[in-house]
Formats: structure tokens, sequence, C-alpha cells
């Protein structure tokens, strides 16, 4: 299950940003289907991350050693440690210069969306470009809310489809996962190697 641990603070980050923020000026039923929502699809995230650590998810195909991983090394550290600095060092800037305290959700989906770009060129994985953009786009549109006087909606904008965005883009891709181990599976069943078609 340790291969997962990056679907795993991804999938925590985004339910707990639906379920904090899926407030008003929402209404309380849309708020609770969201919140519920949230939920179940970080249930799927971890049930689909248990099939496939079953199906031997683990063990790399051939010629794939060399793919992209999650790794948790010093530069990871050095990421996280500058994303926390940012991140309550920018809410108190914000709390001085008087913003409102929803410009707070915008500024922390910013400041998430940009730590994911350091960590692309690390991990070696091109598509979470595409989730820092996202969040940071967010995050931006937030601010600029706040500041013209729509801070009441910047929770919804920057922190629900946030926590939404990042909880589908997860569950796109272990549903990929799932549906490539389930061919190897059935190639492997058939006599075919895992990884490939056998050579004549």
């Amino acid at each position: 299950m340790r291969q997962f641990t990056g679907f795993f603070i991804g999938g925590g980050f985004g339910t707990a940003f639906v379920l904090a923020n899926a407030g008003p000026p929402l209404p309380s039923a849309a708020g609770l289907i969201l919140r519920l929502l949230a939920v179940g699809a970080m249930v799927a995230v971890i049930a689909a991350a248990v099939i496939l650590s079953r199906r031997g998810e683990v063990d790399p195909a051939p010629g794939t050693e060399d793919a992209p991983r999650f790794r948790f090394g010093p530069f990871y550290g050095i990421v996280v440690l500058l994303e926390v600095v940012l991140l309550f060092g920018g809410i108190q800037v914000l709390r001085a210069l008087g913003a409102p305290m929803e410009a707070n959700v915008a500024w922390i989906a910013l400041v998430v969306g940009l730590h994911f770009l350091p960590l692309a060129w690390y991990w070696r994985m091109g598509q979470i470009l595409g989730v820092a953009v996202y969040l940071s786009a967010l995050g931006a549109v937030g601010l600029v809310m706040a500041a013209v006087g729509f801070a009441e909606w910047v929770p919804f904008v920057s922190g629900v489809l946030s926590g939404v965005g990042m909880l589908a883009g997860i569950l796109v891709g272990m549903a990929g996962m799932l549906r490539a181990s389930r061919s190897e599976g059935d190639g492997a069943a058939n006599g075919e190697p895992v990884g490939g078609t056998a050579r004549s």
C-alpha cells in the first residue's frame, strides 16, 4: 500500500477541502450531498488501492522499472516545509491587510497548487502539472473574488472545486490502473506474459 501514499495524501486533502468549505452560500442540501460524495470518493480511492495491491500492482511490469514513482526524500521534505511557511506566512499577511477570512481558502489552494510544480519534476510525473495549474488558478481566482467583494463564494470556488477536482483526477487515474491491472491479469490467465504478449 505504500506506493499509493501520494494518492491518499491528495485524496485526503481533496476530501478535507470539500468537507470544510461546502457550506453557505450553498444550500444545506447541496452542501450535504457534496460532503457525502467526497467521503464516498475517498472510500473508493482506498478500495481501489486495496484491490491493486492484491493484484500485485506493487511489482512493476517488465521494462517499467524506471517509471515515475512517489518519492518522499529530503527534496520532498524541503518542498513541504516551504509550503507550510508560505501557508501560515501568507495567511498572516492577508490578516494584516484586512482581507476577509474567506481569502485564506484561496491562498491555501494557490500555495498547494504551486507546491506541485517542483514535485512534478521530482516525481517525473508530468500529469501533476495539470493539478498544479488547476489548483493555482482556482486559488488566484478566489483571491481576486475576495478583493472585489465576492468573498462569500470563495470557499466554493477555491475550496470545494479544488477538492472535487483533486478527487476526480485521482479516481480517474486509479480507474486506469485498475483497467490495466485487469488486462494484465487476463493476459496471464491466457498464458501471455504479464506486461506484453508472447513472442514467436
